[in-house]
């Protein structure tokens, strides 16, 4: 399966200025978060790159991508409908492709080197399916996140056959439809923020959101009332996922990076201390730490 398109979604009213924000990359270089994301697609094989962005947010964006300027594609969210229905904005941009898909407000880091969204088209690729990147989530966060439910492939490190998908479960929900082989107690797979998706998830999208659709599907939906759910403001795309899980193959590959969420409370900060700790400058940033930790105990009179 060819993949060479990517869909990156930036419309939300809190998210749109998100991915303008200045961060040093781990090559310690100073870059805009889209930056950073569009080099990740392209190191992934991927050239061509959608942004689902806010009416009047082109010229910023285009701004601070320096030379990659030229690979961007912009398609308005006009309308505050929700991440499904950003996603679903990009829908002639797709086509028929498959197409890998980011969010803007995220940022990836895996301490051992490496890109996460390589590993996840490789896999697609190699499978001709689609494939969402997972991680092992506490059950304490799953408020956060979508997650999935599903088994193991047999002689695949980290693979899973997706199975169910619900946005944001209880514990009780999680416990009772999200079990996964291999994962310690309490813990569930979380969607990490990487995907590549055939073009049938628009298509699912398209039934989802319109006003007339009437739509069977033999699958129960993630409320698991028997129902397919209505369109409304703020469709999450885990429903569309569940329904692609029961109509085509849909795997779950584990990352064992770190997704960096720079829309949440020192977010930013936090994903530059990851991207510094594991990149060119470690070295440099672990001892302006220590310097910083030093002062604090001195001024509080507190051995160190």
């Amino acid at each position: 399966m060819e993949i060479t398109k990517a869909v990156i979604t930036a419309a939300r009213r809190t998210q749109r200025n998100l991915p303008l924000q200045m961060i040093i990359d781990r090559d310690g270089v100073e870059k805009s978060v889209l930056r950073i994301l569009v080099e990740e697609v392209i190191d992934a094989g991927v050239d061509e790159i959608c942004v689902v962005v806010h009416p009047g947010d082109e010229a910023a964006y285009t701004a601070t991508v320096g030379e990659h300027a030229g690979r961007l594609q912009f398609v308005q969210q006009a309308e505050q409908l929700g991440y499904a229905h950003a996603v679903y904005c990009a829908r002639d941009f797709v086509g028929s492709d498959p197409f890998l898909h980011l969010v803007g407000d995220h940022l990836y880091v895996r301490p051992s080197g490496g890109r996460c969204t390589a590993d996840v088209v490789e896999v697609a690729r190699a499978h001709a399916c689609s494939v969402s990147a997972v991680q092992a989530t506490r059950e304490t966060l799953l408020p956060y996140f979508g997650a999935v439910g599903g088994h193991r492939l047999a002689g695949q490190t980290g693979l899973y056959q997706v199975e169910t998908v619900i946005e944001k479960p209880t514990p009780t929900e999680a416990e009772q439809r999200l079990v996964a082989s291999g994962l310690r107690a309490g813990h569930y797979l979380c969607f990490f923020g990487i995907h590549v998706l055939t073009a049938k998830v628009m298509g699912i999208l398209d039934e989802l959101l319109s006003p007339s659709r009437s739509v069977q599907d033999a699958a129960a939906p993630p409320d698991g009332t028997g129902a397919i759910p209505k369109p409304e403001s703020g469709l999450s795309l885990s429903a569309a996922l569940h329904i692609l899980a029961q109509r085509e193959q849909f795997l779950a590959l584990e990352q064992e990076g770190m997704r960096l969420d720079i829309g949440v409370k020192y977010g930013l900060l936090t994903a530059q201390l990851a991207l510094a700790l594991n990149g060119r400058d470690r070295d440099e940033m672990l001892t302006r730490l220590l310097d910083l930790l030093m002062t604090r105990s001195m001024q509080e009179g507190e051995s160190f």
